[in-house]
């Protein structure tokens, strides 16, 4: 069903703007937030009707203005997608507190501040629909050097089940699903460094790369037709599952197979 009304943030690359054009083509209207003014301009200017709002989604404020842009050149707001995030490479042990704080921050917080600044709309509506972008890294912790990103996910993950139960029983026209990608080829990357798992052939357990369109494209599937939870890839779910079979036998067999990859540049 197009025309509906879609906020999505970290709308100026990856995932976010090719979620922004395809929904564009089918003629939704957009409310693109993002810190980078030229490259989220861009990014609207071929997705349709749609609203850049320069937002720092780390900030409270900031959010509540993007709820209030949209609402004020639409309308309403029918979908609401929490998309922007960033990682960093360090091991637990290397962890400092600005690397927890920044993370959690645009990770976690971020989303958190969506969902708290739309839902009063979404209950006065009777309706309405939050995605949260997580990852399958916030499952199975098999690339330890995203260590701190991989808490945030998860801490993402157990957050939009309990908003979820909560709403289940008195507002049931409100939707909250997750989103759990494998690696995507992203910018995302560019900043966080290449995951190790693709470096050494392209894998992540029995899941392959996949690019931000294919994610975008089963994201816009999902507003059509909402779940909880959406593995983008094939293969992930059977992933998680072997994991949580057996944690111990499971990490053995992935450090083993790790030790055996050769070295890369």
């Amino acid at each position: 069903m197009a025309g509906r009304v879609v906020v999505i943030t970290g709308a100026s690359s990856g995932i976010g703007a090719a979620l922004a054009v395809q929904l564009g083509a089918q003629r939704d209207r957009l409310v693109l937030g993002a810190r980078r003014e030229r490259e989220l301009k861009d990014v609207a200017s071929r997705s349709g009707e749609a609203l850049a709002v320069v937002a720092d989604v780390t900030r409270r404020g900031d959010v509540d203005r993007l709820r209030d842009s949209a609402i004020d050149r639409f309308g309403q707001i029918d979908v609401w997608v929490n998309n922007a995030g960033r990682g960093i490479n360090r091991h637990v042990a290397d962890l400092s507190d600005d690397d927890v704080h920044d993370i959690i921050q645009t990770v976690l917080m971020s989303a958190l501040y969506g969902m708290q600044s739309v839902l009063p709309h979404f209950k006065e509506r009777g309706r309405g629909h939050i995605i949260n972008v997580s990852s399958l890294l916030g499952r199975v912790p098999v690339t330890t050097h995203r260590s701190i990103y991989s808490a945030a996910k998860s801490a993402l993950n157990v957050l939009s089940a309990n908003l979820r139960m909560d709403l289940k029983a008195e507002y049931p026209g409100i939707n909250v699903s997750v989103v759990l990608p494998g690696i995507v080829d992203t910018p995302f990357h560019d900043i966080a460094g290449p995951p190790l798992p693709a470096r050494a052939g392209g894998q992540l357990g029995q899941t392959r790369i996949e690019s931000a369109e294919e994610v975008a494209a089963k994201v816009a599937s999902l507003i059509d037709s909402p779940v909880p939870e959406l593995y983008t890839n094939p293969g992930a779910r059977d992933f998680v599952e072997s994991y949580f079979r057996d944690v111990g036998a499971f990490e053995e067999e992935f450090s083993r197979r790790a030790q055996r990859r050769p070295a890369t540049r």
